[in-house]
């Protein structure tokens, strides 16, 4: 089942649902927030409340999505409430490519080794350890909150001090905290973890100035287990003509840590457990264009898909015109 949301031409919100090609709005749900937290309080899983609730008219998302009525599959009515998120070098491939985008070698000597290899090397011998049990911790990084999220079909900007915009395709769990602190999976989507590649091959300690940009997932969300062999193709289209186009991998088939592990160590922190909470993490992609040497420009869209996921996510590139990459923000004394 695939559950997405829609703007109504009035600018309501509504819950759409599909299994197929036919999508339907849900009745009696104002959200899927809404919907998800009544369902972590009473115990039920989404797939039986959708089926005691009903459906009502249908919906042609593919028009919802040409309109540009295409919500974000899931948002607090707080967005300082939403956490994005994310997690790196867990698929195999990945240290590869960020070495490559590093413009560094793997050497057989632990001595030489880089940073990135190293976390990739411990994700391999310990990121899928035995059931309920912990396994090594992932690489870790903040994107940002829910004023960060680009809906689908909306651009991602990019601030005008950036040196770069790039995508990065990947799968996202989206979860719910429960008034007693519990996290609760909704489900899994595509999403494009935009990030300033420039930036980080400068220094891999500019990591985390490089992640604070804009995210954007959807447009469904695949309520469920996450297929073990993710298969999906990842593409840069520039004035109507495809520049990029490459295949990108995820599932626990193709990953060096399990989803369990990933998700235990993002919850293991208090500060992630807090009642009403909305949390879209990341959890990592060994493809991106920029270790191809592709360089993105302003206009170009972004489109990763994967049939399991439904629709495929498409985003434009745009650069911010403040402030200014000289401008420096000055704070005022009280």
């Amino acid at each position: 089942m695939l559950l997405s949301q829609i703007r109504t031409p009035s600018g309501d919100l509504k819950v759409i649902a599909r299994e197929g090609t036919e999508a339907f709005e849900l009745r009696g749900a104002e959200s899927v927030y809404a919907l998800a937290l009544d369902c972590a309080r009473d115990g039920e899983k989404i797939a039986d409340r959708i089926g005691r609730l009903g459906f009502g008219s249908a919906v042609d998302l593919a028009k919802a999505y040409e309109e540009g009525r295409l919500a974000p599959p899931i948002l607090h009515p707080d967005p300082a409430h939403l956490h994005l998120t994310g997690t790196g070098l867990t698929h195999l491939g990945s240290a590869s490519t960020r070495d490559a985008m590093h413009q560094k070698t793997m050497k057989a000597d632990e001595a030489t080794l880089t940073d990135s290899m190293r976390m990739f090397r411990m994700g391999v011998e310990g990121g899928k350890p035995a059931t309920g049990k912990p396994g090594v911790q992932p690489e870790w990084f903040y994107k940002g909150n829910g004023t960060m999220v680009a809906a689908p079909g909306a651009a991602l900007s990019s601030p005008a001090f950036a040196d770069d915009g790039g995508e990065e395709p990947e799968i996202a769990g989206i979860y719910v905290i429960g008034d007693d602190g519990t996290p609760f999976r909704v489900g899994f989507a595509l999403a494009n973890e935009f990030s300033d590649h420039v930036m980080e091959r400068v220094n891999y300690l500019y990591l985390a100035h490089s992640k604070l940009r804009p995210a954007s997932f959807g447009p469904e969300i695949l309520v469920g287990d996450l297929p073990r062999d993710v298969r999906g193709t990842s593409r840069i289209r520039r004035g109507g003509e495809t520049i990029f186009e490459k295949p990108f991998l995820s599932g626990e088939t193709n990953m060096s840590h399990t989803i369990a592990n990933l998700e235990h160590h993002h919850f293991k922190y208090g500060v992630f457990r807090q009642p009403g909470d909305v949390h879209v993490h990341m959890f990592g992609t060994a493809t991106l264009s920029f270790a191809d040497g592709v360089r993105t420009e302003p206009g170009d869209v972004f489109e990763i898909e994967s049939a399991a996921f439904g629709m495929p996510l498409r985003n434009g590139y745009a650069v911010t015109e403040l402030p200014a990459r000289d401008d420096v923000v000055r704070v005022n004394a009280l």
